[in-house]
């Protein structure tokens, strides 16, 4: 079983929308062709190992968050695929040729220097948890009782990755007590029963926690005064009314892409992190179009298109979780003989699999933040009124790091009052 969950606590920002917009958008426009060509070896962004590593597990979240969201195409979604992205890297250190291969064109590893991978995620790692960042990740392996497991297996995964894997002792309540116990304390106490039981029949099970602690806060704070109840219009008939916060003057990076017909603002978070929202012109459940296009080339072409500019923001309150089994969504991504009969020769000469894929994920938007209302920046594009970008309707966010460019969550939200 794999658990993978995620603790986020975000404050955000965002506005109404209006004719105001039309002027602006077509000063901040994306250039068109939502699908922008593969990485182009010319960016010096992508010179860094370490940054082709983010983008080759950022694409994999990408398909990961695309394959679950057409199993829930009328739900909200909420993944944290690094965390997920980061224990299958795990188990590629345990796996022989045939499931090497398998995982790392999963995690788009084809085109990397394979030598260096696992040293290559250590920095990584290093550099997405850095105290700054405010992010915490941890990855560990747990096997099935009285697996013998070789050395070289065991030290390389603590080298790299930071976690000695857990062998099951086969007594329930102690086994649940040591691994929430260790979630607890690798995630500063945010996760306290990671874990209601021990599941049955584990062969390997994954463990995965991510969250973003509460200095990571959006740079930006709302004044809980001005929060009001207001529509959100869950499709073209019908809306809701929602705790909608307001901000009517923030300084964002804005963007239109013709071609997706949407619209898309970036938000930052102090660390180094930012959000970014991309917001259908017309009120539409249907995300097919956009999912479809990201990419972390995408997505990073378009983060350096963006322009900075002051806004009138509004966006609903609200708290998403999301949980449960991922292990279909990763069989239909062609992973399936990882369940059956895979080749982990190098973890134990026993035959073993993974049995087990569960995720979990909480987002918490509300009116906290960081600081005061930031100033005008002196370079913003120069707009006659401030844009309105108005979150009153269904979007999708990506959460990134903006060093290495990796995808940290992915969500979509099509009912605000989903909890």
């Amino acid at each position: 079983m794999q658990t993978l969950v995620v603790l986020l606590w975000l404050m955000l920002l965002a506005t109404p929308s209006s004719a105001q917009d039309l002027a602006a958008e077509q000063d901040s426009s994306i250039p068109e062709g939502g699908n922008t060509e593969a990485v182009e070896e010319e960016d010096p962004f992508y010179k860094s190992p370490v940054n082709k590593l983010a983008a080759a597990v950022s694409n994999f979240g990408y398909d990961l968050y695309r394959q679950q969201s057409s199993k829930t195409p009328t739900a909200n979604v909420l993944l944290s695929p690094f965390s997920v992205a980061t224990a299958l890297s795990g188990l590629l250190l345990g796996a022989g040729e045939r499931t090497e291969g398998l995982i790392s064109r999963a995690l788009f590893y084809d085109l990397l220097d394979k030598a260096e991978v696992h040293n290559t995620y250590k920095e990584l790692l290093a550099s997405i948890t850095a105290p700054a960042k405010g992010l915490r990740s941890a990855t560990r392996i747990v096997v099935e009782r009285k697996l013998r497991m070789k050395i070289g297996f065991v030290s390389q995964l603590e080298k790299s990755y930071g976690a000695r894997p857990k062998v099951l002792t086969g007594n329930a309540n102690s086994d649940l007590q040591d691994i929430n116990n260790w979630v607890q304390q690798q995630t500063k106490g945010k996760m306290v029963k990671f874990l209601k039981a021990i599941p049955t029949s584990i062969s390997i099970c994954l463990i995965g926690a991510a969250y973003l602690k509460e200095t990571g806060q959006w740079g930006t704070k709302f004044d809980p005064t001005k929060t009001t109840l207001q529509d959100f219009h869950l499709d073209e008939e019908r809306s809701v009314k929602v705790p909608m916060m307001s901000e009517p003057k923030a300084i964002l990076r804005y963007g239109f892409d013709s071609e997706l017909n949407c619209k898309i603002a970036q938000l930052p978070l102090s660390g180094g992190v930012s959000a970014m929202f991309f917001l259908p012109q017309k009120v539409t459940q249907n995300m097919t179009l956009i999912e479809e296009s990201l990419t972390s080339e995408f997505v990073h072409d378009i983060d350096k298109e963006l322009k900075t500019i002051p806004a009138v923001l509004s966006m609903p309150r609200l708290t998403l979780s999301s949980e449960g089994a991922l292990g279909s969504t990763l069989q239909e991504m062609r992973l399936q003989s990882l369940f059956t009969s895979p080749d982990f020769s190098k973890i134990s000469p026993k035959p073993t699999k993974l049995s087990h894929v569960q995720h979990q994920a909480v987002l918490e938007l509300n009116e906290d933040g960081a600081g005061s209302t930031p100033n005008p920046v002196p370079n913003a594009a120069r707009l006659t009124f401030p844009l309105d970008y108005h979150l009153d309707r269904p979007f999708l966010v990506v959460l990134r790091d903006d060093a290495t460019g990796t995808l940290l969550f992915i969500g979509k939200v099509l009912d605000p009052r989903s909890t």
